[in-house]
Formats: structure tokens, C-alpha cells, sequence
């Protein structure tokens, strides 16, 4: 193997690597009160680890000479687009995180450090091409989440949240090992070539119920339904920034590592998959917007929003082509940008005391009292909705039309029916801040990152967004390529 070749396309797992030692010794050496100062070269690190991976996908990267390490990893343009969201998610997170914990007193200096470790697992993931590094990266973020979740340790439902993560996502874990060494002990190997290899001669028993447990085990990590019921608790009681961070990052890393999965080492048997994953699509559309309905509190109701976002992604998986791998790749970088503008919206919302406030009862007549945050907030809910001129209408647009493409116009339909479900909780929200009667409870100073990163999604989130569907749209294409070789 040639060491100066693998070293070049690890180059931003190496910097996010010696960064986070480096870090931790700083963390350790200065004490809290470098928190901000670790916070600030972390985020240049992050910035530098996305330098380093956006040629890959500029380039259209793909093939073997993308492969280091004896087929174990491969850093192709479709690694890169999911590390350019995974990267930048992380960044923004540490953006916004030291206003809120400081004003809870609660900022320390290994914040930045776990965020950085978990981003560098999530990356680990996406790039995984053999189910053992797959499983060291997803154990890496895995265990760094863990505790984010329970950062504040002075708050019972941040405890709660971490406890809660830590025993599902063990369990979650224990089921895709499980599945994992089925399918070693069927095929006779971990690497993703080997085993669709191995399947293209057809499939046994083993095989399928090895199938079946790592899908499993990863539908855990994308919260899709029936393997969402960590999802409330935790996004409700971890700190908003954590919460956040879980809402795109690792989110966005499990789904490029579904993906990987599904359409390279289970490729020559979709027949196999195809309908667990439809109905899991959904069952997640369906059960999102349903829950969402009842909630009282905006995290809840994000953190159904959140299922149900992943419903509609999973139909791009469903059918199992390049388009609708496309479709899935410009929905994530949407939904992104959707998720960090709604985040944000929430870290406004305090009363005159600094204090968090996430009842619907507390927005009602916010466009009265902050007129330009609740026009912000009807943006986003407006987008995460999929009404048009938003750009949040083109993420499900794409991803219809390639279901559409392929023949699954039954499937197409039924989320076209499932979105108008999902509109009536959205429309609850701005109907609240511009109808009722004011609270007049939000009343708190607002932080300048947190209007700057506002104001930035919210345009890209409005009709201007459209400027940018044929780049993205080509990007999204580029990426997918790489997961169908021409043979």
C-alpha cells in the first residue's frame, strides 16, 4: 500500500485527529477559561477539514483509487459531500454554543473537543467501505453524544436525555453488531465489495436476517420510525446546541452510511431491502407528522419533524438508483440548512432573564412583540413544510420525482397525501405567533451570531435559494455517482 497516497485522503480525518489531542490537553492545562479560545480553533479546524475534502468532490472522486488502507476506507466525492455538511453542521454548533452556555454557566472546555470527536467518527462513518471501520467510527460519535446529551449536569432533563441516549444507543449498537456478524458468518467477509460479491449468487436465510439486524441497527441512528422513541426525550432534554448538533450531523452521517450500505454491499439484492425501507419511509412520514401534532413544546415538535424529514429521504433510498441517491444528497444539504435555522430560532426565544422558553403558549403573538423572529420562525416552518416558493419544497420535490422516475408512483403519492399531515402542525406554529393573543413572554437580547446564521439560512431558505439548484443539483449527482461504478 502506498503510505503517502492513504495519508493524503485521510488528510482531514488526520487534522481532526491531532486537533482534538491537542485540545484536550489545552482543555486540560487551561481549565474552562479557554473554553471560547478551544472553541475558536476548533472551528478554523473544522473549516480547514472541509478545505481538505472539497476537491474530492469537485473532482468527481470515485473508484479505486479512492480506496486506502486494503479497501477499508474510501474518500470519493461522495464521502466528501457528506463530510462538507458533517463538518460544517459542527462548526456551526460551536458557533452558537457559547452564548447559551455561558449564560447557564455552563461552558467548559471539552465541549468543543467532544464535538470535534464526534464529527470525526461521523466522518469515519461515511467514508467506511468494510462494517468493521464502520462500526469504529460509529462507536466513536456514538460515545462522545453521549455525553453532550448529558452536558449540563445541573439539569435533570439534560441527565435524563444522556441516560436515555446511552442505554438505547447501546442497545441499537448491540442489534448492528449482531447483524454485522451474520453477515460476516454468510459471506465470509466485512468488506462491502466482498459481500455483495457474496450475494449476487442469491441469498440465504442467514443473509437476510443479517439484513434485517443492520438495517435495524442503523435505523436507530437516523431516528426512523420504529426505531425513533429516543428521539423526543433526547432533543428535548439535552442543551439546544447538542440538540442541533444531533439534528444534522450524525443524522446526516448515518444517512450517507445507510446509503453506502444499502447500495453497495447489499446492492445486488435491493429486492431484499427495498421493502423493509418503504415501509420504514413511510411509517416515519406518517407517525412524524402524527405525533408532532399533540406537542406543547418546539423541541418535541422538531424532534417529529425530524422523523418525519427522514421518511421523506428514505423514499430516494427506496428506489434505489442514481437519481434518487441525488434526490437523497440535495435533501440532506436542505434539510440542513432547514434544521440549523430552526435551532437557532430556538436559542432566541428567552425571556427578559435569559431564561429558554419552548412553549407554544409562550410564542403566541410573536409577530407583535418580535416581528422580525417570528418571521424568521414562519420562514423556516413555512420551508420544513415543503410550500412553495420556500426551497424547502425542492428537497421533496426531487425526491418524488425520482420515485416517480423509477415506477414507485403508489409510493410518490403517499407522501405527497402524508405532506399535507405534516403542513397542519407547521402552519400550528405560525398560526400561534401571528394570531393569538400576545404572551409577551420572549423579550430577551439577541446574540449576533445567532441573527448572522439566521439571516443566512433564511435566504438561502427563500425563494432566492432556487438560484442554487442546478450547482447543487450537480454536486448531488457527482456524489451519487460514485456509489454506482461503471462496470
Amino acid at each position: 500500500m502506498d503510505w503517502s497516497h492513504a495519508l493524503r485522503l485521510t488528510a482531514s480525518e488526520e487534522i481532526l485527529s491531532l486537533a482534538g489531542l491537542v485540545l484536550l490537553l489545552a482543555a486540560a492545562w487551561c481549565g474552562d477559561k479557554a473554553s471560547r479560545a478551544i472553541s475558536i480553533v476548533a472551528v478554523a479546524v473544522l473549516v480547514g477539514a472541509m478545505a481538505l475534502v472539497a476537491p474530492a468532490l469537485c473532482g468527481g472522486a470515485m473508484g479505486p483509487g479512492t480506496e486506502v488502507f486494503y479497501g477499508q476506507f474510501r474518500a470519493d466525492a461522495f464521502a466528501s459531500f457528506a463530510k462538507l455538511l458533517i463538518y460544517g453542521s459542527a462548526a456551526l454548533t460551536l458557533v452558537i454554543a457559547p452564548a447559551f452556555f455561558e449564560r447557564v454557566r455552563a461552558m467548559r472546555a471539552e465541549f468543543p473537543v467532544l464535538v470535534l470527536l464526534a464529527a470525526l467518527g461521523t466522518g469515519m462513518m461515511v467514508s467506511a467501505t468494510d462494517f468493521l471501520t464502520l462500526y469504529i467510527g460509529l462507536e466513536m460519535n456514538s460515545l462522545a453524544s453521549y455525553v453532550l446529551a448529558a452536558f449540563l449536569r445541573s439539569d435533570d432533563r439534560s441527565a435524563e436525555a444522556g441516560l436515555k441516549y446511552f442505554v438505547l444507543g447501546a442497545l441499537a449498537s448491540g442489534i448492528l453488531l449482531f447483524g454485522i456478524s451474520l453477515t460476516y458468518g454468510f459471506t465470509g467477509t466485512t468488506q462491502f465489495d466482498g459481500i455483495s460479491a457474496a450475494m449476487s449468487g442469491g441469498l440465504s436465510l442467514g443473509m437476510i436476517v443479517g439484513i434485517v439486524f443492520v438495517l435495524a441497527g442503523i435505523g436507530f441512528k437516523i431516528a426512523a420510525v420504529p426505531f425513533h422513541m429516543w428521539t423526543p426525550d433526547v432533543y428535548e432534554g439535552a442543551p439546544t446546541p447538542v440538540t442541533l448538533f444531533f439534528a444534522t450531523a450524525p443524522k446526516v452521517g448515518a444517512m450517507a452510511m445507510l446509503m453506502r450500505v444499502a447500495l453497495v454491499a447489499f446492492a445486488g439484492q435491493a429486492g431484499a431491502w427495498q421493502q423493509i425501507v418503504i415501509f420504514v419511509a413511510v411509517a416515519s412520514i406518517v407517525i412524524g407528522a402524527l405525533g408532532a401534532i399533540g406537542q406543547q413544546n418546539i423541541k418535541r415538535l422538531l424532534a417529529y419533524s425530524s422523523i418525519n424529514n427522514v421518511g421523506f429521504i428514505l423514499i430516494g433510498l427506496a428506489v434505489a438508483t442514481p437519481q434518487g441517491a441525488a434526490a437523497m444528497l440535495t435533501y440532506m444539504a436542505i434539510y440542513v440548512v432547514m434544521t440549523v435555522a430552526s435551532f437557532v430560532v430556538v436559542l432566541l426565544l428567552k425571556d427578559a432573564e435569559g431564561n429558554p422558553v419552548e412553549g407554544f403558549a409562550d410564542i403566541a403573538g410573536l409577530s407583535r412583540t418580535r416581528p422580525w423572529l417570528a418571521a424568521g420562525m414562519a420562514v423556516v416552518m413555512f420551508s420544513l413544510a415543503g410550500i412553495p416558493p420556500l426551497f424547502g419544497f425542492w428537497g421533496k420535490f426531487v425526491v418524488f420525482q425520482a420515485a416517480v422516475a423509477a415506477g414507485f408512483v403508489p409510493l410518490a403519492a403517499i407522501g405527497i397525501a402524508a405532506s399535507v399531515i405534516g403542513a397542519f402542525y407547521y402552519l400550528k406554529v405560525v398560526k400561534v405567533m401571528y394570531f393569538d393573543e400576545p404572551a409577551s413572554r420572549v423579550a430577551g437580547t439577541s446574540d449576533f451570531a445567532h441573527r448572522a446564521i439566521l439571516v443566512a439560512a433564511g435566504l438561502i431558505l427563500s425563494p432566492l435559494g432556487y438560484l442554487l439548484t442546478k450547482w447543487l443539483g450537480g454536486l448531488s449527482a457527482t456524489a451519487a455517482a460514485a456509489l454506482f461504478p461503471i462496470t
